[in-house]
């Protein structure tokens, strides 16, 4: 069989000569930045740590309610970084050959050809991924962990940067499939996404009433970077000096978390590894080659919030995963700056 790529397939870009670092890495990011919160008002947070994923080549689930403009950040930031881009609608009837491709009968040419999917593409977004059931949920596994799909015993790699961006809605539980652990530990963040500020809220019923179309405008997000430049952002970041301190820091908030009172099951190796990777991030986006304590707390919660989940007694008094974290946060020892 020949892979044959269908109209939605995205070409992999040259990889990057050399990792992009220094002031050009910390101008890179804040011009992307730019870029996206053109079309994307507010919600700055948010950005901030959709970028830190993309930085450290992590995998982001964005968890709101529906209408909060998760399509429109993911679309900005693929036009922004000129990438392909690719959204499935995730529902109980959705099969993996849906989202990875399949093989098909050519007449033509009397023989079986590859017909790839959606997924090939630089950033996917898997809208509702919640509403699939497992065996479609587990088709993303492979594309996460290895940046590859198998079809028909051929294995096919994804583009270069490949990010997969899955949301959920916290609010209605009918008729879902809860993410199995193995795969909620695969995604680097887990970023909560919440109603915008009145003025933001403003701003954005302005901007849409006075165009054209009735809806937001992506025109005006320019391409500033392209998939090559980064893959040199990614290799830039992930050069950024991490003190021993901080590593041992690190280690310990997620072992922590392991016999923390009212955690059931914490975090494992990789959330050790999540938050190293996540605060070299957090650090270039602040205009540092360096991370700090503080890049790890604030990059803390986000980082584990989705590998831990409570005792019974915590969750029938209402407490919430990110109280319990920011107790933990709290009690164990930082390194001093």
């Amino acid at each position: 069989m020949n892979p044959n790529d269908s109209s939605a397939a995205a070409q992999t870009a040259p990889a990057p000569s050399q990792p992009m670092s220094g002031p050009a890495l910390a101008d890179a990011c804040a011009t992307l930045r730019t870029q996206i919160a053109g079309a994307f008002i507010g919600q700055d947070e948010v950005l901030d740590q959709l970028l830190i994923a993309l930085l450290a080549g992590g995998h982001v689930l964005i968890e709101g309610v529906p209408g909060l403009g998760k399509t429109l950040l993911v679309r900005a930031l693929a036009r922004a970084m000129s990438g392909s881009f690719a959204r499935v609608q995730f529902t109980p009837d959705l099969m993996p050959s849906d989202v990875c491709g399949h093989a098909f009968y050519d007449p033509k040419s009397e023989s079986f050809k590859l017909r790839r999917g959606p997924i090939f593409a630089h950033l996917l977004l898997a809208d509702e991924i919640n509403r699939a059931p497992a065996k479609t949920q587990s088709a993303l596994l492979e594309a996460m962990q290895e940046r590859q799909v198998t079809l028909e015993g051929q294995s096919m790699s994804l583009p270069a940067p490949f990010m997969a961006i899955a949301t959920q809605n916290p609010i209605e539980q009918e008729g879902t499939y809860p993410l199995p652990e193995a795969q909620l530990d695969r995604f680097l963040l887990k970023v909560k996404i919440g109603y915008p500020t009145q003025a933001d809220e403003l701003q954005m019923v302005d901007q849409v009433s006075r165009g054209v179309s009735g809806d937001f405008d992506l025109e005006r997000v320019q391409a500033v970077a392209d998939t090559a430049q980064v893959q040199a952002m990614q290799l830039g970041t992930a050069q950024v000096r991490v003190d021993a301190a901080v590593l041992d820091y690190a280690v310990r908030v997620a072992r922590a978390s392991r016999e923390w009172p009212g955690i059931a099951m914490g975090a494992g190796p990789r959330g050790s590894l999540a938050l190293i990777r996540a605060a070299r991030a957090q650090a270039v986006l602040s205009g540092r080659d360096f991370v700090t304590p503080d890049d790890l707390r604030a990059i803390a919660k986000p980082a584990l919030r989705h590998r831990i989940s409570l005792t019974p007694d915590m969750q029938i008094e209402g407490r919430r995963t990110d109280e319990v974290l920011d107790a933990l946060l709290h009690k164990v020892e930082a390194p001093r700056q």
